[in-house]
């Protein structure tokens, strides 16, 4: 059995993985999900202080006060900002890394440095015009989407803080020592914004890669394949080597 700690991105929180968790632990496995401060649940904290480094609190206070140890971390999207400081902070916590469709930075980088100009401006035009120059709202979600899951997941989905999208990272080289997985999602969005770290973590040996014939939220649209992919990458994570999970 594994403990998982899962890492949302961006304009999600715990809920996004309320049915994925069951899945996971039906397999065997302790699943914890923590939500960053402003979003979900825990929407009424927000205020425009909120940086990354918040973000990066809230999951070292779960690593801390839940005393979990040999975890298997799991980044999500705008999660691979803060998981990458998280397993940075708490290598001796952390098992193993495992990055899902997400953002991998170096030292210095900020989520919206790893975005083209035009996605950055128009991040910064949508919290000036539609966030009080502080929120940035919600991005539609992927075309593919089934229409039950929008109807559920969009009231649900909160205004993301602009700070953690503008604050760089601060890597001191721990995360790098630890065994890292990459799944990447081939029904790529506009501007395929994830394709870099996945050519970065396919092109080194010391990664594993894997990828998954899905849009960006394979929680939310293939859960029982991603269930089984994270399963096996925890119960065996061996030789790093390239593979397609099953679709």
């Amino acid at each position: 059995m594994a403990t998982f700690v899962i890492v949302h991105g961006a304009w999600s929180s715990a809920w996004g993985f309320a049915r994925f968790r069951a899945l996971l632990r039906a397999r065997g496995h302790e699943v914890h999900t923590p939500t960053h401060t402003g979003l979900g649940e825990r929407s009424h904290l927000s205020h425009p202080g909120i940086d990354l480094e918040s973000h990066v609190a809230d999951v070292l206070a779960v690593l801390q006060f839940e005393d979990l140890r040999d975890v298997v971390l799991v980044a999500h999207s705008y999660g691979g900002m803060v998981g990458t400081v998280v397993a940075d902070r708490a290598a001796d916590r952390v098992a193993q890394l495992i990055y899902l469709d997400a953002f991998v930075p170096r030292d210095g980088e900020s989520c919206l440095d790893l975005q083209p100009p035009e996605i950055r401006s128009r991040a910064l035009a949508l919290a000036n015009e539609h966030g009080d120059g502080w929120r940035v709202p919600q991005n539609p979600m992927p075309p593919d989407t089934p229409a039950p899951i929008v109807e559920w997941a969009v009231p649900r989905r909160k205004a993301q803080p602009l700070k953690t999208l503008q604050q760089p990272a601060r890597i001191g080289g721990a995360v790098e020592r630890l065994p890292r997985a990459y799944i990447y999602c081939t029904r790529v969005g506009p501007g395929d914004v994830f394709r870099r770290f996945a050519e970065r973590a396919r092109a080194d040996p010391s990664w594993r890669y894997r990828e998954l014939d899905a849009s960006h939220n394979p929680h939310l649209t293939m859960p029982e394949t991603l269930a089984d992919l994270l399963d096996a990458l925890a119960r065996d994570p061996g030789a790093p080597r390239t593979e397609r999970a099953p679709a």
